[in-house]
C-alpha cells in the first residue's frame, strides 16, 4: 500500500462505512448513520466554454471578495502542478500547466460514473443485473454467493467479492471471502471497480476508451484527450481477469466533466449524462460512521463532514497522489486539482513493479476548496 497521506486517510476511513439497508438496520446506531434520502441538485448556471475557457478578467468578477492569492499561496509549498477554480462556467484562478496530461489515478473511477449515465438511461445496462446473469467469472472463481453481486452493489464498492484485485490502488485490508453478503459491506475494492469496465463493455459493446471519445471528450469538447494515451493496467503476471481502465487527462479537460455534471450533466443546451443519472450517483448510498464522507456511484461525497450549506449536494473525484474534480452545485463552484506523475512510473506503479510513491507527501483538497469558499463575498 502506497504510503500517501491522503490515501491512508481516505482508505482508513472507509473501513467504518455502512452500506445498504440491511446493514444499516444491522448496525448499531452509535456505529452507522442511516442513509439520507436523494436530494435534488441544484444546477449550475448552464454556461460553459466553447473551444477554449473563458476567464474572468478578475475573480471578485466572479463573487469573490479578493483575487484567491491566499488559495494560491496555498499551493506554493504543496506537490500541485495544476489547479483551476471554475465558477459560473468561466476560470477565476488557474495555476500550473493546466493543459498537461497526466495520469488519472482513482478520479477515473467517477469519470466512469458518468459514462454508465446514458446506457444505464437507454436500458443497455440493467444495474439489477447479477455477476451471475452477466456470466462473470475470474481466476478464482466465484462462489454462488459471489454471482449474486449486481452492477449496482459494484457501481456502491459493495459487492462482497473479495478474490485478488487485479490491479493496485485498493484497500488491502481484504475481508475474508464470505464474511459478508453483496450489498452488505463497503470494502474499497478495485476488483469492483475494475469489472465496473468490463459490465460497461460487455452490455456496451464499445471499449471503455472508445465510449470515453465519443460520449465525453467529444460532447465536451475536450482540449486534450488523446485515445492512445488511455490504457488498460494490472498486475503482470495477472490475478485477475480484470484490468484497470487507465486514463490520462489533463486538469482543464476533467474541469470540463466537472461543470457538466455541476450542470445537470448538460452542456450547450446537449444532454450528455442524463439529470437523472446525475442525480442518483451523487445521492448517498454509503454512509461514513464519522459523517466524514458519504459515497454514491464512484463519486465521493463530502458534504456530511462539512454540513454547511455551501457544502449540500458536493461530490467529487478522488485519486491518488492528489488527483480531484470537487464540485459543489450549491455554488456554482467546480475545483480541480492535479500532482502530475509520469507515465513511467504510473505504468510501473499498476504492472506491480513499484510500491512507491512521489515525493511530497499528500494534498488536502478539502482544506483548500475551505479556502476558495470563504473567499466568496457572504
Amino acid at each position: 500500500m502506497i504510503q500517501d497521506r491522503n490515501l491512508i486517510s481516505r482508505r482508513g476511513a472507509v473501513q467504518t462505512l455502512a452500506v445498504g439497508a440491511a446493514a444499516l438496520a444491522a448496525a448499531s446506531p452509535r456505529t452507522f448513520a442511516a442513509a439520507a434520502a436523494p436530494a435534488a441538485v441544484p444546477a449550475g448556471s448552464g454556461v460553459n466554454p466553447g473551444a477554449h475557457w473563458e476567464h474572468w478578467a478578475k475573480p471578485q468578477d466572479a463573487g469573490f471578495k479578493n483575487d484567491l492569492s491566499k488559495v494560491e499561496e496555498m499551493l506554493y509549498p504543496l506537490p500541485t502542478t495544476s489547479m483551476m477554480v471554475v465558477r459560473g462556467g468561466k476560470v477565476a484562478l488557474s495555476y500550473g500547466w493546466v493543459d498537461q496530461v497526466s495520469y488519472l489515478a482513482s478520479s477515473r473511477k467517477s469519470i466512469m460514473s458518468m459514462l454508465y449515465g446514458k446506457y444505464v438511461a437507454n436500458g443497455t445496462i440493467n444495474t439489477k443485473t447479477t455477476m451471475l446473469e452477466l456470466g462473470i467469472d475470474d481466476i478464482v472463481g466465484l462462489t454462488p454467493q459471489e454471482k449474486q453481486a449486481t452492477v449496482q452493489h459494484l457501481l456502491m464498492s459493495s459487492s462482497g467479492v473479495y478474490t485478488p484485485q487485479g490491479s493496485p490502488g485498493g484497500d488491502q485490508n481484504t475481508p475474508k471471502r464470505g464474511t459478508y453478503k453483496p450489498g452488505e459491506h463497503f470494502h474499497y475494492n478495485n476488483w469492483d471497480f475494475n469489472v465496473v469496465g468490463a459490465v460497461f463493455e460487455k452490455l456496451t459493446g464499445k471499449t471503455v476508451f472508445k465510449a470515453l471519445q465519443e460520449d465525453l471528450a467529444g460532447p465536451l469538447g475536450w482540449e486534450d484527450f488523446d485515445i492512445n494515451r488511455q490504457r488498460m493496467m494490472g498486475y503482470e503476471p495477472p490475478t485477475s481477469k480484470y484490468k484497470a481502465y487507465h486514463l490520462f487527462l489533463s486538469c482543464r479537460d476533467m474541469a470540463r466533466a466537472g461543470l457538466c455534471m455541476l450542470n445537470g450533466g448538460k452542456w450547450n443546451g446537449k444532454e450528455v449524462v442524463p439529470a437523472a443519472w446525475v442525480r442518483e450517483s451523487t445521492a448517498t448510498h454509503v454512509v461514513e460512521a464519522n459523517k466524514e464522507h458519504g459515497y454514491g456511484y464512484l463519486w465521493w461525497l463530502p458534504s456530511h463532514g462539512r454540513p454547511g450549506p455551501e457544502w449540500a449536494n458536493s461530490f467529487k473525484a478522488d485519486g491518488n497522489y492528489g488527483q480531484y474534480i470537487v464540485v459543489l452545485p450549491a455554488l456554482d463552484l467546480v475545483v480541480t486539482h492535479r500532482r502530475a506523475v509520469t507515465d513511467q512510473f504510473a505504468i510501473a506503479r499498476n504492472l506491480g513493479k513499484t510500491n512507491a510513491g512521489p515525493p511530497g507527501g499528500g494534498v488536502d483538497i478539502l482544506k483548500i476548496v475551505d479556502q476558495v469558499v470563504a473567499s466568496l463575498k457572504a
